[in-house]
């Protein structure tokens, strides 16, 4: 019997997914384990795998479409099976599919017959709201039908499906204005009509990717649901700059200063587990495990990856796993397992010249670290004007969970150790 092939959940917020490329096509043979197609989730795009033997006998969703998580996609069974039946009870009924046809329910039926003529060369005045709203007309076809007092309805449209473009307007004045409207001098428009196509606005309209769309919605609800507050504090770097050039001298992977910060924070929230803290809605759940995440920047948006345990690892350890996620991410290849669990975050825009910025909590977190560039400035020594390597950091709080002492505590075992970077080594 054939079997339905729904849109699976491939994350724990994932509420629809986009069908990137079918690698079976209606007709073929397929066999538990076989990868069907290639799904773009709000985090990433996954492969797709068949866990029914038979013949794909039907593809539910074009490439390029989104469906939301348990819709239909496909159906296989054996070959030459009717799959109607499936069709009809996996597939909801059309939108509207009890609403009457727009002209029934504007009551067109009941209107009066008018003479011919007079349906001809209705008056501007007759044409009801719902009329107008159903001519197909560009916005800029409309102002300028409006301005020089044309009947839309007289105009043929050379647009996609008939819609009434700016061009089908030109010399249409004296041909369509009603006889009520000739007595009034119109402007004369024929410059604005031909003028060069360069200097008209015009933008381009950009889909929502998955990613795009949870990004908006779950910030969206931290930033609504979590009252915010924000601590910044500027951290001496002078010999965390230094220690990191030693480091690299021997280093099998490249340390960065986001590797040291990410490995300070991590320490720090040990001496502080408010700050590695969930808010749940009725009690606050303390960590006592330590998973950052790091915050890495897509052309679609943000992602998350997870270092896990990341206060028991080495500098080493931070670097390798970072730079592996880099990769994952740039080409889409992270796991659930790798973005899901985190307890902090950190994201750091120093690398782009940003010098200090505030963050969004990244839900379920409490806070969240925002890094800027290490950068050279003034500073005064016993007395003495010289130059120094200082770095700006913010902590966005959830004032439910962290309290302002409890969050500038954190900092300051944050600075300590960024200040003295041998005691992350002890």
């Amino acid at each position: 019997m054939a079997e339905i092939i729904r849109m699976p959940k491939m994350s724990d917020t994932m509420t629809e997914g986009v069908v990137v490329a079918w690698h079976k096509k209606v007709g073929d043979t397929v066999k538990v384990g076989d990868i069907l197609a290639e799904v773009e989730t709000d985090k990433a795009t996954m492969e797709l795998e068949n866990y029914v033997k038979g013949t794909l006998l039907h593809i539910g969703v074009e490439q390029g479409h989104a469906v939301p998580v348990d819709a239909l996609i496909a159906i296989v069974g054996k070959e030459g099976e009717d799959v109607a039946a499936l069709l009809n009870a996996g597939a909801p009924a059309p939108a509207g599919s009890s609403a009457a046809p727009l002209e029934q329910a504007a009551g067109t039926a009941a209107q009066p017959t008018a003479p011919a003529q007079a349906l001809a060369q209705p008056p501007v005045e007759a044409l009801a709201p719902a009329d107008q709203q159903r001519i197909k007309a560009s916005p800029l076809a409309r102002k300028l039908a409006a301005e020089q007092g044309l009947d839309l309805r007289r105009i043929q449209g050379s647009g996609d499906n008939g819609r009434i473009v700016r061009r089908d307007l030109q010399g249409q004045a004296a041909a369509t204005a009603p006889a009520a409207a000739e007595a009034i001098a119109t402007p004369d428009l024929s410059a604005w009509l031909n003028r060069p196509a360069g200097q008209g606005e015009s933008f381009t309209d950009q889909p929502l990717s998955q990613m795009r769309k949870t990004i908006a919605r779950r910030l969206t609800e931290s930033k609504n649901a979590a009252p915010h507050f924000y601590l910044t504090m500027e951290i001496d770097m002078d010999e965390a700059v230094e220690a990191r050039q030693r480091l690299n001298q021997n280093a099998p992977v490249k340390i960065s200063i986001n590797d040291l910060v990410i490995k300070a924070a991590a320490m720090a929230l040990r001496q502080h587990p408010a700050v590695n803290s969930s808010w749940l809605g009725d009690r606050i759940r303390q960590n006592h495990h330590i998973h950052v995440g790091v915050a890495m920047a897509l052309p679609e948006g943000l992602v998350v990856p997870v270092l896990r345990f990341a206060d028991q690892k080495n500098l080493v350890q931070i670097a390798t796993q970072t730079k592996e996620y880099a990769g994952k991410a740039k080409e889409k290849k992270l796991q659930p397992q790798d973005w899901e669990g985190n307890t902090f975050t950190i994201s750091n825009l120093g690398m782009f010249g940003i010098e200090a910025f505030t963050a969004i909590i990244n839900p379920p977190d409490a806070c969240i670290l925002a890094v800027g560039a290490v950068r050279e400035c003034p500073v005064v020594r016993n007395g003495q004007l010289s130059v120094g390597q200082r770095m700006t950091v913010t902590l966005s709080c959830d004032h439910r969970v962290v309290d302002g002492a409890t969050g500038a505590a954190f900092l300051q075992s944050l600075s300590l150790m960024l200040r003295d970077p041998v005691s992350m080594l002890l």
